[in-house]
């Protein structure tokens, strides 16, 4: 969203049209030279219209025909000198000569480089007229037709938000009076107010200027945000909620709508999940950067396979929070100057001991070992099948997800940079941003399949309960060794479902090689055991031997499994001194607390 002036002299007009696309105006417009006349866009045919309100018909323009409604404009020596500092808005489109005035005026000084608002909620005056379509040549002019006020007024604040905050200048119809007085006076107040208030100073407030945070959630389908939303009222954080767009479609009003949130809750900064909201394109970025305002995002997933979608986020109004401390030094080192690490954590609110409400529970539930998890035999083929990659790649995914498993290397791409040039260069050759990214995800996640059933076949002997797809029996046939139960839901399931079992069997994904998953916090909240695959940065989280209990091979999980399976007083004063860790250390709160005070530090 670039500001600036709203229309420049023609010696100072942005590019010129292209080729043929001045003799295209001149046949479509009534107000260049050679084009049509005026009669042909809003004729003498369009002066008798007829609309129905509160049961009367109202006929525009009425009496006087064209000239009535061309009444309200300022003289031609005034008019458009003044757009140069500001947006002008038609409130009432009428049959098209007021509309029509405008635009003349407005390319005789600016050719094709103006813009112009028209305000119009009267759909049965717009479709006789069909001034939409007629005008659709100029790609200036922005219709708003909203029936409710608000929305047709935040769709006028993002508009004026991106043409660099300038004021309005309203252009009233007085026919409109007599088809919506409220409405439309309402219009006007607001586009008039406009002219004395500076937009892009109302939204460059003082941020953490009070003694609490004020925070602005980008809101969506992912199971976390809700999670910290509940942890922010815990807290008596003031915040409010911004649901993000389903598609590219509705990208605009989502803009609209940040900006409106931010003129009316006037936030200390935003908060989001993964970099869900961020546009490739950069848009909310640049807003962000003129309006001063941060914004941080905690990746509780690889930030590099999704930093890959948004080439233009490097900005110092963002600060990036990664739930892997392996990956601070690599962000950093691509340009994103705020870093933090971040680990995951758990609602214990909603992950607490069951001890006394587990009656009742499917029985199938009660086993020694459980596993929870997936398989990805369907989320590797179905990624593989969308990737579209050359041959020498897509024939050598399982062997490089072999090497990249047993490898130090924290990213596909490095590894086989490494230990790989000759597939590197056909990575290096494929034909987009997007199908690296496929090749990289399925590779990551066929390491995972790989290292996921190693691990549960260690545990087979114990003849666990596997909670997952039922990818599972493609890779386990044998299904007298193994019991299986559908996926649980999260919210409602998991944590009843986690201290049925004597034993949490846990491996972790090979998109984090030193990082912890989300079980290891959640089982000992609920009061289980678990028993996790080490990794070395669960050494600063809780203390191994005494609130986490880890094994580092195979040969050892089957071990260990064996081992607590037959001491339940112990596997007790392992995930309570877990809990109490948790309860002091690891919520939601606690990363709210931490993320809320990086930001003060960074940004008041």
């Amino acid at each position: 969203m670039k500001s600036g002036p709203i229309a420049t002299r023609k010696d100072n007009a942005g590019p010129a049209p292209r080729r043929g696309e001045e003799d295209a105006f001149a046949a479509r417009s009534p107000h260049v030279e050679g084009g049509p006349a005026f009669s042909s866009v809003a004729g003498e045919n369009l002066s008798a219209i007829v609309v129905r309100r509160a049961g009367k018909k109202i006929e525009l323009p009425g009496p006087g025909g064209t000239g009535r409604e061309l009444s309200f404009l300022p003289p031609e020596s005034e008019f458009p000198g003044p757009v140069e500092n500001s947006v002008p808005v038609l409130i009432g489109s009428g049959v098209g000569a007021a509309l029509g005035e405008i635009v003349r005026r407005l390319h005789a000084a600016f050719g094709l480089s103006f813009s112009l608002a028209v305000v119009d909620k009267e759909q049965d005056v717009t479709q006789q007229t069909h001034l939409q379509e007629k005008f659709a040549f100029y790609p200036g002019i922005v219709w708003i037709c909203r029936k409710d006020p608000e929305d047709a007024l935040r769709e006028l604040t993002f508009l004026q938000s991106r043409l660099g905050g300038l004021p309005f200048l309203p252009l009233l119809n007085p026919l409109y009076l007599r088809l919506d007085r409220g409405y439309y006076r309402q219009i006007e107040a607001a586009c008039a107010a406009s002219a004395r208030v500076d937009i892009w100073g109302r939204m460059r407030y003082t941020k953490f200027s009070g003694t609490d945070a004020r925070v602005l959630l980008l809101t969506s389908r992912y199971f976390l945000i809700g999670e910290i939303q509940a942890a922010c009222e815990r807290m008596g954080v003031a915040h409010r909620l911004l649901q993000l767009p389903d598609g590219a479609l509705e990208q605009d009003e989502f803009i609209k709508r940040f900006v409106s949130l931010v003129l009316e809750f006037r936030p200390d900064f935003v908060f989001t999940i993964n970099h869900l909201g961020m546009d490739r394109e950069g848009v909310l970025t640049d807003l962000l950067e003129k309006i001063s305002l941060p914004l941080a995002s905690w990746f509780v997933d690889n930030p590099h396979l999704i930093l890959y979608q948004y080439p233009r986020l490097k900005s110092p109004w963002i600060a990036l929070f990664t739930w892997d401390a392996d990956n601070v030094t690599s962000l950093r080192a691509q340009g994103f100057e705020h870093v933090r690490y971040l680990p995951l954590g758990t609602d214990p609110t909603r992950f607490h001991p069951q001890r006394g409400n587990l009656s009742g529970l499917p029985p199938a539930w009660d086993r020694g070992i459980a596993f929870v998890g997936n398989s990805m035999v369907y989320k590797v083929l179905n990624r593989k099948e969308r990737s579209s990659l050359s041959r020498p790649l897509s024939d050598t995914y399982q062997q490089t997800a072999l090497g990249f498993a047993q490898s130090k290397e924290r990213l596909v791409r490095d590894f086989i940079e490494k230990d790989h040039p000759d597939l590197f260069a056909h990575f290096e050759a494929l034909p987009d941003m997007e199908t690296r990214l496929h090749y990289e995800t399925t590779v990551t996640w066929e390491a995972t399949r790989v290292y996921r059933l190693s691990c549960v076949k260690a545990i087979l002997p114990f003849a666990p309960l596997i909670v997952g797809d039922d990818g599972w029996f493609a890779l386990l046939p044998d299904t007298g060794q193994w019991h299986y139960h559908h996926e649980l839901n999260y919210y409602t399931e998991l944590p009843l479902f986690y201290p049925c079992a004597a034993v949490n069997f846990n491996c972790t994904s090979m998109q984090m090689k030193g990082a912890v998953n989300q079980r290891v916090f959640d089982v000992p909240a609920a009061g289980a055991f678990l028993l996790t695959d080490y990794r070395k940065q669960i050494e600063e989280l809780f203390e191994p031997g005494k609130e986490i209990i880890c094994y580092h091979s195979l040969e050892e999980a089957a071990s260990l499994a064996k081992e607590y399976l037959s001491r339940p007083a112990v596997r007790r004063a392992v995930s309570d001194a877990a809990r109490r860790r948790i309860l002091l250390e690891h919520g939601y709160e606690h990363r709210m607390e931490f993320v809320i005070r990086q930001m003060r530090d960074r940004y008041k």
